[in-house]
């Protein structure tokens, strides 16, 4: 039988647990950024052929980049306002419970979960993560937006591996126990 699609996290934070500073400031990531140190991005990529994210994480990407990143992927922009989808990158107005689990029963590669923190809840809320690779870059931002947001009952986590770079930045994995 084959493997089951897995919803991955992935996804840099602060110390204090925020994905982005006040006015969804992202500066603190350029503290970490070292040429040629992708903290692994890359072969995580590979295993992914479907993309969930929010619209406001979106329209920030689009705003920074020539081309969108995720374009030789299924993507779907998790939105309230509806809005004309094109090939591959689709905006979905729909139950994100109903998506995930539709995504999860197909064939194919890991599903990555690119932000924000209200797409992330949501899923938590749903218990629908299978996996967390978080990385925590050395910062106090002390406001901004928290990636986690009060949960109800306990979700038990277990540690796959811990990576140490040069930056100060520290990469945990973590696999949602059954």
């Amino acid at each position: 039988m084959p493997e089951t699609r897995k919803l991955i996290v992935y996804i840099a934070c602060s110390l204090d647990g925020y994905i982005a500073g006040p006015k969804d400031d992202l500066s603190f990531l350029a503290l970490v950024e070292k040429e040629g140190e992708d903290y692994g991005y890359n072969a995580f990529i590979q295993t992914v052929d479907t993309v969930v994210m929010g619209r406001r994480t979106y329209d920030w990407v689009i705003n920074q980049v020539d081309v969108f990143p995720h374009a030789d992927k299924q993507t779907f922009i998790i939105t309230h306002r509806p809005q004309t989808s094109a090939g591959d990158l689709q905006f979905y107005d729909g139950s994100l419970k109903v998506l995930a689990t539709e995504l999860k029963s197909q064939a194919g590669k890991h599903i990555f979960c690119d932000g924000g923190a209200m797409v992330v809840n949501e899923l938590l809320k749903e218990d629908l993560i299978d996996e967390f690779i978080l990385s925590v870059v050395p910062v106090l931002l002390g406001d901004g937006i928290p990636l986690f947001q009060k949960q109800s009952g306990i979700k038990n986590l277990e540690l796959a591996s811990v990576k140490q770079f040069e930056t100060g930045l520290v990469q945990m994995h973590y696999i949602r126990k059954r």
